[in-house]
């Protein structure tokens, strides 16, 4: 099991954000984890461009995008993007994408939310064909008619990763892409819904078992405080359960709310979480730092207090 964190926009103004950025990413390689995983927020920094940036001051440490939404750009320009931001990456890139969500695409974007799997079925149609580049890609479905050259080309083997949470996204993502970014999803959703349908999708495709990330908010903290983190895991963290994608996955598992899915307490309590993962059947694991505390201070040294634990126990959650 690969073992990762998330590393994203803060508070700050955008200079403080990229150096932060910066700064999380170096830590993360130097501390021997796998992967950072780096979300797309709909008002905050642009992911692909952060990996570029981290591509650069970085050598070995995968960066994946937890997601990018597929509706905001065309599958040719997204392509050209995560193309070359893969070289500057020096072939690091995972490429995160989904269909997002009704209230980011249709009440923020503007956008159709109208068929997002068929959608997403047809996107990855073309930008499949075009990350096979350099070669023109000829493209006609329901949604796209593309004849587009394209001379870019992978420099190394580009996964693409779908954020799936329903069955049908499931079977799309097992058929047409290496994997699924789950956030949301408990060790029951895990095990019982999302592993035997993404798998019998890719087996029957002829396709590699499917990449499998689990993304949860974890705090290291005494005993006594894991109702202050999992409170405070619903406080930042809860806005995505209004989505009625949440909900149904929800609905799939134990979990009633973030709070629920945060791995909280001492170092042997969320070891013994992550391996329920593990267990469950997630190939990857990307952990969200949940600092508690009432100060700044206080804060940065939980945070430092969590990566820290992560990178020391890694090794043998692998």
């Amino acid at each position: 099991m690969r073992i990762g964190v998330m590393i994203g926009p803060e508070k700050g103004d955008s200079g403080r954000k990229l150096d932060r950025m910066l700064r999380d990413i170096e830590w993360a390689e130097s501390a021997g984890l796998d992967t950072a995983w780096i979300p797309q927020i709909p008002t905050d920094f642009d992911a692909l461009t952060a990996v570029a940036a981290m591509g650069l001051r970085t050598g070995r440490i995968e960066l994946g995008t937890a997601v990018v939404p597929l509706q905001a750009q065309h599958p040719i320009a997204l392509a050209r993007q995560a193309l070359s931001v893969h070289a500057a990456a020096g072939g690091r890139l995972a490429l995160g994408v989904g269909p997002s969500h009704h209230w980011i695409v249709r009440d923020m974007l503007g956008l159709p939310y109208d068929r997002p799997a068929a959608y997403t079925r047809d996107y990855l149609e073309v930008l499949d064909a075009a990350l096979r580049g350099p070669g023109r890609v000829d493209v006609e479905n329901d949604t796209f008619t593309v004849h587009n050259p394209l001379d870019l080309g992978p420099v190394a083997p580009l996964p693409v990763l779908i954020a799936a949470l329903g069955p049908v996204m499931l079977r799309i993502a097992g058929e047409h892409a290496d994997g699924t970014v789950l956030w949301m999803a408990d060790e029951k959703a895990v095990s019982d819904h999302v592993v035997p349908k993404i798998t019998k999708a890719a087996a029957d495709a002829g396709r590699p078992a499917p990449r499998i990330v689990a993304g949860l908010p974890v705090c290291l903290c005494a005993p006594g405080e894991v109702d202050e983190a999992k409170a405070r895991a619903n406080r930042i963290l809860g806005e995505a359960e209004v989505s009625p994608n949440y909900q149904r996955l929800l609905e799939q598992g134990s979990a009633r709310d973030i709070g629920d899915l945060c791995i909280a307490g001492d170092e042997e309590a969320i070891v013994a979480g992550l391996r329920r993962y593990a267990d469950a059947g997630a190939t990857d694991l990307s952990v969200r730092l949940l600092p508690i505390g009432d100060t700044r201070d206080e804060l940065v040294a939980s945070k430092r207090r969590t990566r820290q634990m992560i990178a020391d126990i890694a090794e043998a959650l692998r």
